[in-house]
C-alpha cells in the first residue's frame, strides 16, 4: 500500500511540473503576441476607435454630455490629463469652464493622436511622470500649449481625500484654466538629450549593480574565514579566488565572471560618453575644468540642456538642490539642510568633483583651509558642490555668449531654479 502511495505522489509531482511548464509556455507565447499587437499602429488606432465609441455609448447611458468635435475646433479649451501606464483619463473644459467631455484614452502615441489631433490650440495640463516626456512632446507637435505640473507642488491633488483619475484630470484642467503658475510647471529635455541620458543612466545602474555584487563576494568570502586582496573595480577578476576553499569558488566563480562582463560593458559606456564631447562642444569645454571629467561634464550639459533658463550661473545650485531650504517667519530664520531637489545623480557627481577639488589632488588655487571636503567652513566659503556647478555653468554661459557675440541671458524660465545667497565670491576651480 505504501509503495502505491509513493508512486501516486511521484506521478502527481510529474504531472504538476508538466502543467506548470505548459502554463509558462502559454504565458510566454501570449506575451510575444501582445508585443506584436502593440507594434502595429493600425491595429492600435482601430482598437482605440472602438474603445472611444464604447466610452461614448456608456457616457450617454450614464447621462454624461458627449460632444463631437470638428477639425480645428478647440481654441480657448483647457484639457487636464491624468496619465496612466495603460490608459489615461482626460477632461475637456470650454472657455466658460463647462465640462465638454470626460473620457479615457490608451496611453499610446497613435491613440493620443486620434483624440487630440482634432482639436487645435488647447492648453493641456498633466502631471510629471514616466510617460510625460514623450506625451508632452507629442501634444506640443500637434499645436497645443502643454504644461507639465510638478506633482509635489500641487497638494490640491496629491493630498486630496477623494483622489481618483477622473477628479485629478478635472482639477488639472481647472488649475490650468485659472493660472498656469499654480501648477509649478517644469520643462522636459528634448528627445535627443533624453536618449543620450539613457546611456548615462544605464551606466550608473550597471556600476551600482557591480558594486553590490563585489561587496557580496567579499562578504561571503569573509564568512569562510578568508579575505580577498584589495584591488580596483577593473582588477576584480576570477583569479582573486585563488586560495579560497573549493565550495566558495564553485559558488562565486559565476558571479565573478558576471562582474568581469559588467566591467567590460561599463568601459564601453565610458568610450561612448567620451565621444559625446565631439557632438556637444560644451562637454569638451567643461571637461577642461580640474575635477570635472567626461562623465560629469556630459551629465551636467545634458541635464541642464539650456543654460539661458537661468538668470545667473549660481542659480544652478538651487536647481540641483545644493542650497539650504528656507522656512523664515518674522525674525525666525532657521538653518536648514540642502533641499536635495532636482536631479539626484548629477548632484552625486558634483559632490564627487568637489571632493577631488578639495582633496590633496585638487588645483593649487584652493586655499589650504578649504582643502578638506569635510572642513566645517566649506559651506560658508563657497567651496563645495554648488560652487562646482556654478563655475561650470559660468564657463558654459561664457562660451555661448562668445559664440553669439555677447549679450545677456534670458530671464529665468524654470520655476525649479532656486536662488543662492550672495555671499562670498565663488572661486571653486582654476580658470
Amino acid at each position: 500500500m505504501k509503495k502505491n502511495i509513493s508512486k501516486t505522489t511521484k506521478a502527481q509531482k510529474q504531472g504538476n511540473g508538466t502543467r506548470k511548464r505548459l502554463r509558462e509556455t502559454k504565458r510566454n507565447v501570449a506575451g510575444l503576441e501582445t508585443a506584436k499587437k502593440r507594434k502595429s499602429k493600425q491595429r492600435g488606432v482601430e482598437q482605440e476607435m472602438k474603445e472611444e465609441h464604447g466610452n461614448a455609448s456608456q457616457a450617454v447611458h450614464e447621462g454624461e454630455a458627449v460632444v463631437e468635435f470638428k477639425a480645428g475646433e478647440g481654441e480657448g479649451y483647457t484639457i487636464g490629463i491624468d496619465l496612466g501606464d495603460k490608459r489615461s483619463r482626460y477632461c475637456i473644459l470650454d472657455k466658460e469652464g463647462k465640462i465638454l467631455r470626460e473620457s479615457s484614452v490608451a496611453t499610446l502615441p497613435a491613440s493620443l493622436k486620434t483624440v487630440f489631433s482634432k482639436l487645435a490650440g488647447c492648453r493641456i495640463a498633466m502631471e510629471v511622470g514616466t510617460h510625460s516626456p514623450w506625451v508632452s512632446r507629442l501634444l506640443t507637435a500637434l499645436g497645443h500649449e502643454v504644461i507639465v505640473a510638478n506633482a509635489r507642488e500641487v497638494p490640491l491633488i496629491y493630498k486630496s481625500r477623494r483622489k481618483n483619475d477622473k477628479l485629478d484630470a478635472e482639477k488639472l484642467a481647472r488649475l490650468a484654466r485659472m493660472d498656469a503658475k499654480l501648477l509649478k510647471g517644469i520643462r522636459h529635455r528634448g528627445a535627443e538629450g533624453q536618449g543620450d541620458l539613457l546611456l548615462i543612466r544605464s551606466r550608473a545602474q550597471l556600476v551600482e549593480t557591480r558594486t553590490g555584487l563585489m561587496n557580496m563576494v567579499r562578504g561571503l568570502v569573509k564568512s569562510r574565514g578568508e579575505r580577498l586582496p584589495g584591488c580596483t573595480s577593473e582588477g576584480f577578476v576570477v583569479e582573486l579566488l585563488e586560495g579560497v576553499d573549493e565550495a566558495a569558488v564553485r559558488a562565486l566563480k559565476p558571479v565573478m565572471v558576471l562582474i568581469e562582463q559588467m566591467t567590460e560593458t561599463i568601459q564601453g559606456y565610458d568610450q561612448q560618453v567620451e565621444e559625446m564631447g565631439k557632438k556637444h562642444a560644451e562637454i569638451a569645454r567643461l571637461d577642461q575644468v580640474s575635477g570635472v571629467g567626461p562623465l560629469i561634464a556630459a551629465t551636467y550639459v545634458l541635464t541642464i540642456e539650456d543654460p539661458e533658463r537661468f538668470g545667473r550661473s549660481r542659480d544652478v545650485g538651487g536647481y540641483l538642490g545644493l542650497v539650504p531650504g528656507q522656512s523664515d517667519s518674522g525674525e525666525s530664520q532657521p538653518q536648514k539642510r540642502i533641499t536635495k531637489a532636482g536631479d539626484g545623480y548629477l548632484r552625486y557627481l558634483l559632490v564627487q568633483g568637489a571632493h577631488y577639488i578639495l582633496g590633496p589632488h585638487g588645483p593649487d588655487t584652493i586655499p589650504a583651509g578649504a582643502r578638506s571636503a569635510l572642513h566645517p567652513g566649506t559651506a560658508r566659503t563657497g567651496y563645495g558642490p554648488a560652487a562646482v556647478g556654478a563655475e561650470a555653468g559660468e564657463q558654459w554661459r561664457g562660451s555661448r555668449e562668445e559664440a553669439s557675440g555677447g549679450g545677456g541671458g534670458a530671464e529665468v524660465g524654470d520655476p525649479a531654479a532656486g536662488a543662492v545667497e550672495d555671499g562670498s565670491e565663488i572661486r571653486a576651480v582654476a580658470e
